[in-house]
């Protein structure tokens, strides 16, 4: 993972091309962490650590302004600030940058701190299951943007070329220093690491999954990694708690089978043929797939997954040993928000909650009637097992109940709605009874 050191330099060139570059202070070129030779001399009128005295005012603005960079031009640091992302990156920086400025006041100043979080962050990155590319990424980020901060303060203060020309080769010794750092604690994590590529699989299902979703890129590299190709649709799949043991899926399938909620991912979509492999592939396991999505969407196809797991456990569809989403598709729209569907139906049907049960039962069955055929008094007693005059006494209760909504089409969108989830959840009370 070795830096671009030549293309970086580039960024500095404005501070030596075409000017003479002087002497700084014995100490300051002895002790810094290029040691790149220059003679010695008189000193100069204002020393490194002078400089460095004079940006302290600045870096918590200067700290801003290279986490606004990062976060702009790499998308796996684009996390929100207020996350575990966001503290890590603002640790980092600012402690980069107070820590760079400390060595050039005074080289003896404590650096363990900074060693300790640099070899970290290549741990995380490791943990990832990212490169290192986008730390090195960010280390040069910080490095131009706070270059370009200090030549606009050398320039107002009148700092010599020489000590600007040291600064320049200072920056770049401690981007590789820190660098180096992190490469560091990445092998470590490496050698210490002992998860199987299963183990892998399961970060980057986790990853698909989160949600407010990552960046498209931070899957795409875990994914790189693992050697997994990513697919443009995928299918989720919610299962019963069981045996944690890996099923005999296709290849491309992650899973993750521990936990109170065991899920996994399907890559495409879900035919004839496939549904006869999975009901095979789960032997007797109750679950249930959800619909096709994009990849971004994945959660979306596991949620719903999750709710027909749910309602086949409850009796409300039926209890096959796989259930599939795309079957259920009403049932699971109608019973999405069940407090909500509470609400519509004391809005559109309260007026009918003062009567028995079997009274609103009877006039819920003839109102469903009625919205389910033509509406003709005939043809709804037929299916009712009723006269029709039996029929045309209900609806006039009905109508005189329900104040004139059955000739309001929104209306009878939501009283049919709630007619329809509440028949499903009876269905479910009636078989637990």
């Amino acid at each position: 993972m070795a830096l671009v050191r030549e293309t970086d330099r580039l960024l500095f060139a404005d501070a030596r091309c075409g000017t003479t570059v002087g002497t700084v202070p014995d100490r300051a070129v002895a002790t810094s962490p290029s040691a790149r030779g220059q003679s010695t001399g008189a000193p100069q009128v204002m020393r490194p650590a002078q400089l460095a005295e004079i940006m302290r005012p600045e870096l918590p603005d200067l700290a801003r302004e290279i986490i606004s960079e990062i976060r702009s031009r790499i998308p796996e640091y684009a996390r929100p600030m207020d996350g575990p992302y966001g503290h890590v990156l603002q640790v980092a920086v600012q402690r980069s940058l107070g820590s760079f400025f400390d060595w050039v006041a005074d080289p003896t100043a404590p650096r363990e701190l900074r060693d300790q979080l640099c070899r970290r962050l290549g741990q995380y990155e490791a943990q990832e299951g990212r490169s290192l590319d986008s730390l090195q990424a960010a280390y040069r980020i910080g490095v131009q943007v706070s270059w370009r901060r200090v030549m606009s303060l050398g320039l107002r203060t009148g700092a010599p070329s020489a000590v600007m020309s040291w600064l320049a080769d200072a920056g770049l010794a401690y981007m590789d220093e820190l660098a180096s750092l992190s490469l560091q604690g990445y092998l470590e994590a490496q050698a210490q690491s002992r998860r199987s590529q299963q183990d892998w699989r399961k970060r980057l299902l986790r990853l698909i999954l989160e949600s407010p979703p990552v960046p498209a890129r931070a899957i795409t590299e875990l994914a790189e990694t693992i050697g997994w190709a990513v697919p443009a649709e995928v299918t989720l799949v919610a299962l019963e708690p069981g045996p944690d043991c890996l099923l005999e899926l296709p290849d491309d399938a992650l899973q993750d089978l521990g936990g109170a909620q065991p899920h996994l991912l399907l890559t495409g979509s879900t035919d004839h043929s496939r549904r006869e492999a999975l009901a095979a592939a789960f032997a007797g396991r109750q679950s249930a797939v959800g619909l096709s999505v994009p990849l971004a969407e994945a959660a979306h196809s596991l949620r719903w997954a999750r709710q027909a797991l749910a309602l086949s456990r409850d009796g409300i569809i039926a209890a096959d040993p796989v259930t599939f989403c795309e079957d259920y598709l009403v049932e699971l729209w109608l019973l999405a928000d069940e407090p909500l569907i509470d609400q519509l139906a004391r809005r559109r049907l309260g007026a009918v909650t003062g009567l028995s049960n079997i009274q609103r039962r009877r006039l819920a069955e003839t109102l469903s009637a009625w919205l389910e055929t033509s509406g003709t008094a005939p043809a709804m007693a037929e299916r009712l097992g009723v006269h029709p005059q039996t029929v045309r006494y209900r609806m006039r209760k009905l109508e005189g109940a329900l104040d004139g909504q059955l000739s309001d089409p929104d209306a009878r969108f939501a009283i049919e709605a709630v007619l329809r989830a509440t028949r499903l959840r009876d269905r479910a009370t009636e078989g637990r009874g």
